[in-house]
């Protein structure tokens, strides 16, 4: 009896201690969830989301050089409720970084400006992934608009104007564009943001800084006697222009021999070609002077036309057809259906009578034009002359027209057989000219601010080819048919006159023009106080 009631016993105890485990299991496992739960909600309410709308005054109380860049955060802080871009629950986002970064690399797109507060950012931004930081957080914000400003828009429009330029600028919202860039990052490196022009230069830099780094190019020594250099010639002097050509990539190897050679002759056909001189080869003192141009001064040249491409829209390359005028290279370029389909030479405006950088609209050509005597030019020039002769103006095939002097149609005429009008208040357009000797030149700033065109016969074939109404024949009789004759666009043009002083070519040729208006140095220096 005895043995049954210890066994009995024995069979409770075990049972109880079975019951006993099942509860504390049980238990355990939902004060495990609860705890889990618990820590979940203290880990979501430690790292909150928004900051207090009074860090961002006292931050820019703190830091009031980015002051600039308050009215933009504010607005966006505001439309985001003061909740943190930068960050989310799982810590700093991947945007971040990419701000961070790209501010340690200014330099790669042309800026050199100091960064304000840069080295405390630097003390700040931790390499690992942390919970959000309010100052962290306001300083990414503050370069996101820094980079956005220096990199993607330049300096504003009232000093751009200051330098004469006066082209329209594309009116961007980096606000918007963040949203963008917070859900991908690699929206930034996206070369879609400026004109194409931009990057091919952002590359041509980079060469060129490697090219410094390794200690740039000699300068050429010429003797006191030195008059030119001419195919077959042997000298020490050809050993220099060989070395500093292959530095730039103009001759593919440095024989390093004394003989001015097939293969360093057409060297110099490059060299000139993309330097604006007339391509023969004869080696003068001034393309020695050229070759002569340090590294670092090729290098402003090319970060201050980054700048300008800066100004330009992109929405320039999305016309179906435009035209464009480098005063620099004395060229003009129609742009059809996304291609150069016709490139001349052009004459434009003396150094005192410079041509305006704009833009307009083409609507008008006028065949056989009358040359309408701008008063400035009849009360200086043509009042004396007349004065001097009396038969000056029948002489000049001109007559009085009212108290204005104007110049009657014909192959003598000052505007040639054509004229290209896009009205504007400077009172400049296109037109042909009959001192066709001029564009054979190398500096071709000669007129009184209008730009004429060494092809305006295909000019005016290349505008008026969709329109039903003309044919080459009928454009050449219009041409010679001694009548003024205006003709309005049915589909207007734009045109773009620019300045760039360096610009790479179809061919990835960095091209290098002298700067005739000397606007280089003046940019340079805004774009270093900056």
């Amino acid at each position: 009896m005895k043995k049954r009631e210890w066994f009995i016993g024995l069979v409770l105890l075990v049972l109880l201690g079975f019951s006993l485990t099942s509860w504390y299991c049980a238990h355990k496992e939902a004060a495990d969830k609860t705890d889990a739960i618990t820590e979940r909600k203290f880990h979501f309410e430690e790292v909150s989301l928004s900051f207090d709308s009074t860090a961002v005054t006292a931050f820019y109380a703190k830091y009031p050089k980015l002051v600039l860049y308050q009215k933009q955060a504010v607005d966006l802080y505001r439309k985001n409720q003061f909740t943190y871009l930068w960050y989310d629950k799982k810590g700093r986002k991947e945007t971040a970084e990419v701000i961070y970064n790209k501010m340690n690399n200014l330099v790669e797109e042309g800026v050199q400006a100091k960064v304000p507060y840069k080295e405390i950012l630097d003390g700040i931004f931790p390499k690992t992934n942390t919970k959000p930081n309010v100052e962290v957080e306001l300083f990414l914000t503050n370069y996101y608009f820094y980079y956005t400003n220096k990199v993607l828009q330049g300096i504003d429009n009232t000093k751009v104007e200051e330098l004469g330029w006066y082209l329209p600028r594309k009116k961007l919202s980096y606000g918007q564009y963040l949203d963008s860039l917070l859900i991908d990052p690699k929206l930034i490196d996206n070369n879609a943001k400026l004109i194409g022009q931009y990057y091919k230069l952002k590359d041509v830099l980079q060469r060129y800084r490697t090219i410094e780094k390794n200690g740039g190019w000699e300068t050429i020594v010429t003797p006191a006697d030195f008059k030119q250099l001419k195919p077959g010639d042997s000298s020490d002097l050809v050993v220099q222009i060989r070395k500093r050509l292959f530095l730039t990539n103009d001759i593919a190897v440095d024989s390093k021999r004394a003989v001015y050679d097939e293969s360093l002759q057409e060297a110099i056909l490059k060299y000139k070609k993309r330097n604006g001189f007339s391509e023969d080869k004869i080696i003068l003192p001034k393309h020695i002077s050229e070759m002569n141009v340090s590294i670092s001064d090729r290098i402003k040249t090319i970060m201050v036309n980054m700048e300008r491409c800066r100004w330009i829209s992109t929405d320039l390359t999305k016309a179906k057809a435009f035209i464009v005028v480098n005063i620099p290279s004395y060229r003009l370029t129609f742009f059809k259906d996304g291609k150069a389909a016709l490139v001349s030479n052009v004459v434009v405006g003396t150094a005192l009578n410079e041509t305006v950088i704009f833009s307009g609209m083409m609507s008008y050509v006028v065949f056989s034009p009358y040359w309408n005597v701008p008063k400035s030019i009849r009360d200086k020039e043509i009042l004396p002359a007349i004065k001097k002769n009396k038969d000056y103006l029948a002489k000049h095939n001109m007559e009085w027209n009212g108290n204005n002097i104007r110049q009657k149609p014909g192959p003598n005429n000052s505007l040639g057989l054509v004229k290209f009008l896009f009205p504007n208040s400077n009172n400049i357009y296109l037109h042909d000219t009959p001192a066709k000797n001029l564009f054979s030149q190398e500096k071709r700033a000669f007129s009184h601010g209008c730009i004429r065109v060494q092809k305006p016969k295909e000019l005016a074939q290349l505008i008026l080819q969709d329109d039903p109404n003309w044919n080459p024949e009928k454009i050449d009789a219009a041409m010679n048919g001694g009548k003024e004759k205006w003709y309005t666009l049915k589909n207007k043009i734009p045109v773009y006159i620019g300045y760039f002083t360096a610009w790479v070519d179809d061919d990835g040729l960095v091209n290098f023009h002298k700067d005739i208006y000397g606007r280089d140095n003046a940019l340079a220096n805004l774009l270093l106080e900056e």
